[in-house]
């Protein structure tokens, strides 16, 4: 880390935290993950297909991070030198950071539970989760729950870390990864194979930020528990990864996270977190916010001491 990709990192949640990815903007020109979809998707038409399945999967994933990374380094050697070059690095950086887009859609979940309005949270929940779920008010928070704090991870401090670490290359190239995995790193019959390498990539990028968003939570709620139950239960969890911000955010507002769900009527049965504690409901959803604030709070302030020492 040096002090110009801790400007980027820090730069990039502040743009991010203060105005999210404008509606007009996204009408005009979408989105740069959009732009990276769209590669993955022509790329898994055209070559997940015969034999060699891995080895072609494995060389859609570097296309797709030359098609990142290139830019991003032909851009910060561009502004190499300039007084503000960081700062503006850090605000090309910015729609890859979803700081207040995760709160908003979560938010948007957690108004009409807290207000009764079930149906609506339900539809609201449907747009961030895949997993099916009735009318209940507590498979919806706990969902919503499990959203926030995975994507924590996944939609903010990653990319803050790899920013932190590379400046825009390395954004760029985490958010190309986190983009293959969650489009092709499946195990699904068409993606077993030729998401592979994505799937074990994305593992492995999202390894140190995990365990960094967990003790962002830990802290930000003060909270043995939330150690304590996030030491204990992270490794119950089917990932790798989501285990840790998942169990912390048990911890924190002593829940049950995780556990059984069906998705397209099949039933997994999936390990409790916290398994002791009660479901969520409306009022632990809107806690699980303040949380999150908190501990964006708490990156925010990190990244800026790290830059001022």
């Amino acid at each position: 880390m040096t002090p110009e990709t801790l400007t980027i990192a820090l730069t990039a949640l502040l743009v991010d935290a203060l105005i999210g990815w404008p509606d007009a903007l996204y009408r005009r020109i979408s989105h740069p993950v959009v732009w990276i979809g769209r590669l993955i998707s022509a790329l898994d038409a055209r070559w997940n297909r015969g034999r060699h399945r891995i080895a072609r999967g494995a060389v859609a994933v570097a296309v797709t991070l030359g098609a990142a990374v290139i830019p991003a380094l032909l851009l910060t050697w561009a502004l190499a030198g300039l007084p503000f070059g960081p700062v503006i690095l850090g605000v090309l950086a910015w729609p890859l950071v979803a700081t207040r887009s995760l709160h908003d859609h979560v938010a948007a979940v957690a108004r009409p539970l807290a207000a009764g309005d079930v149906p609506a949270a339900r539809a609201a929940v449907a747009m961030i989760v895949g997993r099916d779920l009735d009318d209940r008010p507590e498979p919806i928070a706990r969902a919503a729950l499990e959203s926030l704090a995975e994507n924590a991870s996944d939609g903010v401090v990653a990319p803050l870390f790899w920013a932190a670490v590379a400046g825009l290359p390395g954004i760029a190239a985490y958010k190309a990864i986190n983009t293959l995995d969650s489009m092709i790193g499946h195990m699904s019959p068409r993606h077993a194979l030729f998401g592979r390498v994505a799937a074990r990539l994305d593992d492995l990028v999202n390894l140190p930020a995990s365990r960094l968003t967990g003790l962002l939570f830990v802290a930000a709620a003060g909270s043995r528990r939330a150690w304590r139950v996030m030491r204990r239960d992270a490794h119950r969890h089917r990932s790798p990864n989501a285990g840790w911000p998942e169990g912390a955010m048990a911890g924190a507002l002593d829940v049950r996270l995780s556990g059984p769900r069906r998705y397209h009527g099949v039933e997994s049965l999936e390990p409790w977190l916290n398994a002791g504690a009660r479901d969520p409901g409306a009022a632990d959803l809107l806690r699980g916010l303040a949380l999150y604030r908190r501990a964006m709070a708490l990156l925010g302030l990190g990244l800026a001491l790290a830059l001022a020492l």
